[in-house]
């Protein structure tokens, strides 16, 4: 236990130590944002910030935790994926060398022994992927850390919001792992949920410091790989339920936004302004609101998750169908889901609103 606080402290004001000094360099390597007709802050924005987050973790797991074959590997990956972003932060990279270069960050994983074995089967025996001599856990994992990564991408769209997020997240995974003895895991999240509430603090809004990229696929890289490590080694029910909980805002955002996109008959990848912070921003709920809901909804969707661990298979199928059915029709109900009819209508109160300054 006294080793799980130094960690959160030192990674916590590291990160709060630092972030002002990568700020000041984001200005002077050109990570910056600057505002369009899909953003919400009216001036233009230094988004360097997941350098902090990177530096003040891993020069904090280095520093206290001893390294396994496992960690390594996301270590080693995480550093690929951060890169990655750093570099399109400055200079935007085609998305399909960012899509590489996601697949080969996965691929390190992989290649250090971190891959999905087997996928939960509410009605039966679990599902192992090693069918007749062919590993497609390889394929399942690299999916997983891919899809991950670029959903928390997604919801990076108001101040704080992927932060608070992952931070929700990381601290929930820490709490699963210590229940069931992955204790190699515990530490490394305690210190992502740390050095990103550090950061926080310049991030919340009115943000003086985006995450960018080199954020936002830094975070969603970890929680994939640290969800492999730490929730898919004990009972079966962890291998689904209990990641799709944890990670649930940016899993389900989007999954409605490909919904959504069908049904409105655009490109799947066609970038939009219906997200659920659009929505909710849309309806009335200020910025600092629209964050703080997302926020209890996430917290609900981790604990949701801590409870299901105490549960059998078929009893946390049936609760996470439960959770996933309220989840669509709150979704449904807000408009996140909509019509193009109703789409248009949301993103004209939405152009109109005036408090979106970061």
């Amino acid at each position: 236990m006294a080793g799980l606080l130094t960690g959160f402290i030192t990674a916590f004001l590291f990160s709060l130590a630092v972030t002002p000094l990568i700020k000041k360099v984001a200005f002077r390597l050109g990570a910056i944002d600057r505002p369009d007709s899909r953003k919400v802050h009216s001036r233009v924005m230094p988004r360097l910030g997941g350098l902090s987050v990177y530096l003040a973790f891993t020069l904090t797991v280095l520093a206290i935790e001893p390294l396994s074959k496992e960690l390594l590997g996301l270590l080693v990956g995480g550093t690929i994926i951060m890169l990655l972003g750093m570099i399109d932060d400055i200079r935007s990279i085609p998305p399909r060398v960012k899509l590489l270069g996601q697949v080969a960050a996965a691929g390190v994983l992989v290649a250090f022994g971190v891959k999905v074995a087997f996928i939960t089967n509410p009605f039966g025996p679990m599902i192992w992927l090693n069918w007749h001599g062919i590993d497609f856990g390889i394929l399942v994992t690299i999916l997983w850390i891919v899809g991950i990564t670029n959903a928390v991408n997604l919801v990076d769209g108001l101040d704080g919001l992927a932060a608070g997020l992952s931070a929700i997240a990381a601290m929930t995974i820490a709490v699963i792992a210590w229940y069931e003895g992955e204790m190699m895991i515990v530490l490394p999240a305690v210190v992502l949920s740390a050095s990103t509430i550090g950061f926080l603090k310049y991030n919340f809004h009115p943000a003086r410091i985006f995450m960018g990229d080199s954020g936002s696929l830094f975070l969603g890289y970890m929680l994939a790989g640290m969800s492999v490590i730490g929730l898919t080694k004990g009972a079966a029910v962890f291998s689904v339920f209990v990641p799709v909980l944890i990670l649930g805002i940016p899993i389900f955002d989007t999954l409605f936004a490909i919904v959504r996109r069908y049904i409105n008959n655009q490109p799947i990848f066609e970038a939009d302004k219906e997200h659920l912070h659009h929505r909710l921003l849309a309806i009335g709920l200020s910025h600092r609101q629209s964050v703080v809901v997302i926020y209890g909804v996430s917290g609900l969707l981790g604990i949701s998750a801590i409870f299901l661990t105490f549960l059998t298979t078929a009893q946390a199928f049936a609760v996470f169908l439960g959770i996933t059915l309220l989840v669509f029709f709150a979704a449904n109900k807000i408009g996140v889901l909509s019509t193009r009819a109703v789409r248009k209508t949301g993103q004209a109160e939405l152009e109109n609103r005036t408090d979106f300054s970061a």
